[in-house]
């Protein structure tokens, strides 16, 4: 695909979004928040760490205190080139130096920080060791929202993902799927993607005949055969935000009672889909979906939430199950894919990515959800 790049992310842009997590934190009554390399450090800063790496990185935000960013001595370079570094104070630690005694005069004694979810337990017990009396509590427990709601420019981007998804699918349509392996087809969406704009694939799911009852089947050395029905599921990200899209296909012409459960499905998928909007929790648009398909007599069959949140990561809250009250606002943007699974035998699923608007909802994914037939 070749529509032109958005415009890139400012310092001035990460500085809003590093002032809105510190008040947010302050609004939840925390201290503050600590951020681990991985998805909420890209977010809130812009830098991504060149490597896995057992020296602390670690991002410290509290309202009325300037944000800091500790980086081993070694990597401040690549820190100081990312985007977002204007807005912040570098504070780098050398080899031999106790990274925690470099941290510990940012936080407070007694504090209790959200800290992102993939933190290693190393560093935290380090801080606990040189902080008397912090505590810790994931970001997606204590500030589930931080994230979830986007902006233009992140929506222009979710956009432009979803957009390469629905061109990949087109495209995968046309490969031969008989008498080849579901890795043989998932290698081509894979390369799909990435020719379609995605600098990352996250993954390709390939599910035919009874392996599609498997809702998170890795794709594997099974020949798909003719009379398959064949789930696809894949994402990725472009220009840094995900795309997360499946349809189902069918290698020659359906029974009757393979296109019965995807007409359920497609119909669950629709009535959730339009009951988006606006105020309405999270747990209603599961609802609705499962009610089609309870009703239509497969309720044991549709064993998965209806949806999950999308961004910088395919996969982040808010999610859409029951229980969960969060109500939709505005610019939120999650997964709606309703799926029945019959085991031993076939699967299905259609999922689309919505992002609230004013009054509703709108898709980002615009392909056909009818039964495509593949050769």
């Amino acid at each position: 695909m070749t529509t032109p790049a958005p415009a890139p992310f400012t310092a001035d842009d990460y500085r809003a979004r590093m002032d809105r997590a510190a008040r947010a934190a302050a609004d939840a009554g925390l201290a503050g928040v600590v951020v681990a390399p991985g998805p909420d450090l890209v977010w809130l800063t812009g830098y991504r760490v060149p490597a896995d790496t057992e020296r602390l990185t670690l991002l410290v935000l509290a309202a009325g205190q300037d944000p800091v960013l500790v980086v081993p001595t070694l990597e401040a370079p690549d820190a100081e080139r990312a985007t977002g570094a204007p807005a912040l104070t570098l504070r780098d630690w050398t080899d031999g130096v106790d990274p925690y005694a470099v941290t510990a005069p940012l936080l407070a004694a007694g504090g209790r920080y959200g800290v992102s979810d993939n933190a290693w337990a190393l560093h935290l017990l380090g801080l606990q060791r040189q902080v008397p009396g912090s505590s810790y509590t994931a970001l997606t427990e204590a500030l589930p929202m931080l994230r979830a709601v986007k902006d233009a420019a992140e929506l222009e981007r979710l956009a432009a993902a979803g957009a390469a998804a629905d061109a990949t699918y087109e495209e995968i349509k046309k490969v031969p799927f008989a008498g080849r392996r579901e890795t043989d087809v998932a290698g081509d969406l894979a390369d799909l993607l990435r020719r379609c704009g995605h600098e990352q694939v996250d993954f390709t799911v390939v599910g035919s005949g009874p392996n599609g009852a498997s809702p998170h089947h890795e794709a594997g050395d099974r020949v798909i055969e003719r009379g398959d029905m064949v789930v696809l599921d894949f994402g990725g990200l472009r220009h840094g935000y995900g795309s997360d899209t499946s349809r189902t296909v069918h290698v020659g012409e359906p029974s009757a009672e393979e296109r019965r459960v995807h007409d359920v499905v497609r119909e669950a998928q629709e009535a959730a889909c339009r009951a988006v909007r606006p105020g309405m929790a999270c747990q209603d648009v599961d609802r609705v979906a499962r009610a089609v398909i309870t009703e239509a007599g497969y309720g044991e069959y549709f064993i998965h939430r209806t949806g999950h949140g999308i961004g910088v990561t395919t996969h982040e809250p808010p999610y859409m199950i029951e229980g969960e009250q969060q109500p939709l606002v505005p610019g939120m943007c999650f997964s709606v894919e309703p799926g029945i699974y019959l085991p031993g035998r076939f699967g299905v699923r259609i999922e689309d990515i919505v992002t609230v608007t004013e009054d509703g909802g709108r898709r980002f994914n615009t392909t056909s959800r009818e039964l495509a037939i593949v050769d």
